[in-house]
């Protein structure tokens, strides 16, 4: 009896630990955690002033105004929650100690455009009055990292916001799309994403119909249309920074 009932037992805790380990193995991944991650990034996208209809969920990322990227494990600023309404920068910026040396990895797919990117890093570096400094390195640890990704037509590169005191961790460039380019407007499309990737937004934005988010610069209103940071004009537009970008940087950094 005693014997019979020890194997009832020895039974009863295997299929016990059978029916825990099929409820396991059977129960739904937990995405509470992700999807709340996507909802900050997505609430703080729209603190910044973009409407709805303007951000674009691409899976991993949501993409605004083509060319600027939230990655949805991004960390997320600290906010009010308070859209702006004006322009120019997001009000979140590279710290002090991070825009000393920002270090660039350039990835090797985008190599063969090692030149631009030169020309690029340098038009920045050269603003008088900033201590903002773009460093290339040839490997881990960096800042931003460069590499090409086919974003399709019409789209000639992508780039990040700060976020954390660091500079935006990614710039994207459809280097297929814009190799028919000149040489001085390949630059000025990564010119212009690096601008993203330390908080500014697109000049223009009342001309493209975008949304007037962002805050503006202190001291340096207004349009400008010699300005690399305006948008929509990949092949077309200013290859140079123009003296209010300066203006405005000097400002920030």
């Amino acid at each position: 009896m005693i014997k019979n009932l020890k194997n009832v037992a020895y039974i009863a805790l295997v299929a016990l630990a059978i029916s825990s380990c099929s409820k396991t193995k059977d129960a739904p991944a937990v995405e509470e955690p992700k999807q709340e991650q996507s909802d900050k990034v997505l609430n703080y996208i729209k603190s910044l002033g973009f409407p709805a209809s303007s951000i674009v969920d691409l899976g991993t990322e949501y993409m605004v105004e083509e060319d600027i990227s939230f990655p949805k494990d991004m960390e997320v600023p600290v906010t009010d929650g308070t859209p702006k309404l004006e322009q120019y920068y997001t009000g979140t910026l590279v710290s002090p100690a991070n825009a000393a040396n920002i270090k660039v990895f350039v990835d090797p797919s985008m190599t063969s455009m090692n030149a631009e990117i030169t020309n690029a890093i340098a038009q920045w570096n050269a603003v008088a009055g900033s201590a903002l400094h773009f460093t290339l390195v040839a490997g881990a640890p960096y800042d931003i990292k460069i590499i090409n990704a086919n974003l399709g037509n019409g789209v000639c590169g992508a780039g990040t916001f700060p976020t954390g005191g660091k500079a935006g961790n990614l710039i994207r460039i459809n280097k297929a799309y814009i190799a028919a380019n000149s040489f001085a407007q390949r630059a000025r499309t990564i010119c212009h994403e690096f601008g993203h990737n330390i908080s500014f937004r697109h000049t223009n934005w009342a001309a493209l119909g975008e949304s007037p988010a962002g805050i503006n610069v202190p001291g340096v209103p207004g349009t400008d249309a010699a300005s690399i940071m305006n948008g929509g004009q990949c092949g077309s537009g200013a290859t140079v920074l123009s003296a209010k970008d300066k203006a405005a940087t000097a400002a920030l950094y």
